[in-house]
């Protein structure tokens, strides 16, 4: 109940849990995520659309607790670095269309 009552705290500099490891990592996760949804609205085309809307969703996979989270978010940052070295290749995304 104290911490309920504590909630509004959340985000800002009093956040005690906010500044563990894990919380910075998942604050520097999100500026990734942002960065890399603006790199895919700014080449965005009717025939790479799919492969947009996979690396858009790979966030989804993130998920537990501890290290099971961390070896989810390792799984979907490899495959996310995969997806997009993919997307900045047109020359592999013409090819995957012939």
């Amino acid at each position: 109940r104290v911490l309920a009552k504590l909630k509004f705290l959340r985000g800002t500099a009093l956040d005690i849990f906010g500044y563990s490891a894990e919380r910075r990592d998942e604050r520097r996760q999100i500026d990734a995520y942002e960065a890399t949804v603006r790199e895919l609205l700014g080449n965005l085309t009717r025939d790479n659309h799919p492969l947009a809307v996979e690396i858009a969703r790979l966030p989804l996979k993130m998920r537990g607790f501890g290290h099971v989270k961390q070896a989810n978010v390792d799984a979907a940052t490899a495959r996310g670095a995969e997806l997009m070295d993919y997307w900045r290749s047109p020359q592999s995304q013409a090819s995957a269309a012939e």
